[in-house]
């Protein structure tokens, strides 16, 4: 199976489709329902366990955190209106830049 933006498009979709269920029978609904203090504390669960994984060379442990990880990712972008176009227009507008430059270019706030 070959996976691309389009994956990560579905998922967000589904997301977005859980956010007026039924907590008792969605967990994404129940996530939803936490707000963004709780999506965000799990997202920084799930990325201090995909850190781990990779600190272990665990490989498999890397790809199924860091799945856990996007998913939560993106619950958080739907509770918070951000979807994944406008993550990749920050993307894009990046291309052909170093990561230097663009850190460079960062306001501070």
């Amino acid at each position: 199976m070959t996976a691309d933006h389009n994956t990560l498009d579905a998922l967000y979709a589904t997301i977005l489709a859980r956010k007026g269920a039924d907590p008792e029978t969605s967990y994404t609904a129940q996530l939803l329902s936490k707000g963004p203090g709780a999506c965000a504390q799990k997202l920084g669960e799930e990325a201090t366990e995909t850190v781990v994984a990779a600190l272990q060379d665990d490989r498999d442990g890397l790809i199924h955190e860091s799945a856990d990880l996007l998913y939560h990712l993106l619950v958080l972008w739907a509770l918070k209106d951000v979807t994944p176009a406008d993550v990749y227009g920050a993307l894009d507008a990046r291309r052909g830049q170093s990561g230097l430059e663009e850190k460079a270019g960062r306001k501070d706030t």
